[in-house]
């Protein structure tokens, strides 16, 4: 369970206490929290987030992510750095479950004495149990990892971050980008805009998915939307790619606030995949109709990964 912080020492001075960083647009109070019907259950105090009372509460109803990544933005900074966390790595397991393409995207695979991929507990202890009985240090041959047979396609993955977006729509993104990193593990970018483009994590980086996964979910919408800014920039990153197919993934309503081009500027990608929000997503299938991109309604952010899978078997016999 995670507490608010000690009581002040001698000398009136609390102790250093982990800080989440301070939100950019509106935070969330305890009181609007407080709708949901599990929130007393798993926020019983100030600053506390009962772990087990939260995944009780995902077996039972797993709406209760939605009140999670609503706590991503709560106002209470010790509450909101848990939902991160945890947050965080919901999304990431969510996402290495994901359905894999067998057209499009490589399939998971073991492999003994890799220096990357994601380590498999499992598979690893004979060869953790064998070095503790020789008395030597874990070496990387003693460890198994499980990673993408192949990676032939490079990914930039749009966020938007202006004012329409909240906190189950950065979960929804945060699952987008494990994915991404998941399943092209040696190029993947992931940007986020509003009135101005960010680079969260350039397209050949040592930025590991659950970094990733923190920045998106510390994001909070404010701002104009800028889109074709964005869209220029994914290009940008993939211009540098080597794999073969190319994919900008952008999340947003499309609601660009700016008249800035951005049909001529999503019809020259190489290939555009959209994901809108459900019950908002007028302005996205608008825009992948003029710009010839393919498109989705995420109805929940644990089925982003999901739907991404779907939509990139979908991909155009030209494309």
């Amino acid at each position: 369970m995670t507490s608010p912080p000690a009581a002040p020492q001698a000398g009136g001075q609390r102790p250093p206490r982990a800080r989440s960083g301070p939100p950019e647009g509106r935070t969330t109070g305890r009181h609007e929290l407080s709708r949901h019907a599990r929130f007393a259950e798993i926020s019983p105090a100030v600053g506390v987030l009962d772990e087990q009372a939260l995944h009780r509460a995902l077996a039972d109803d797993p709406t209760a992510f939605e009140l999670l990544a609503a706590m991503t933005a709560a106002t209470d900074e010790n509450l909101r750095a848990a939902a991160i966390r945890l947050c965080a790595a919901i999304v990431l397991e969510r996402a290495r479950a994901g359905r894999v393409s067998a057209r499009g995207i490589s399939r998971l695979r073991p492999v003994r004495g890799a220096p990357d991929g994601d380590l498999d507990i499992d598979a690893s202890i004979e060869g953790v149990s064998a070095a503790r009985a020789e008395a030597r240090p874990v070496a990387l041959d003693d460890l198994t990892t499980v990673q993408w047979a192949r990676a032939p396609t490079a990914f930039a993955v749009v966020v938007d971050r202006s004012g329409s977006m909240n906190g189950a729509r950065l979960a929804a993104a945060a699952t987008v980008a494990a994915a991404c990193a998941l399943r092209a593990p040696a190029e993947h970018a992931i940007l986020s805009f509003a009135g101005s483009v960010d680079v969260i994590r350039p397209l050949v980086s040592d930025i590991v998915p659950a970094v990733v996964a923190e920045r998106l979910l510390r994001l909070h919408g404010h701002g104009v939307t800028r889109l074709a800014d964005a869209l220029r920039a994914a290009q940008e990153q993939l211009a540098r790619a080597r794999a073969p197919r190319r994919v900008v993934i952008l999340l947003s309503d499309c609601r660009s606030t700016e008249d800035d081009g951005t049909v001529e500027t999503a019809r020259a990608l190489p290939e555009l995949i959209i994901l809108a929000p459900a019950g908002d997503h007028e302005q996205a299938a608008h825009l992948a109709g003029q710009a010839g991109a393919r498109w989705a309604a995420i109805d929940h952010p644990l089925e982003a990964a999901a739907v991404l899978d779907r939509l990139l078997e979908t991909r155009p016999a030209s494309a």
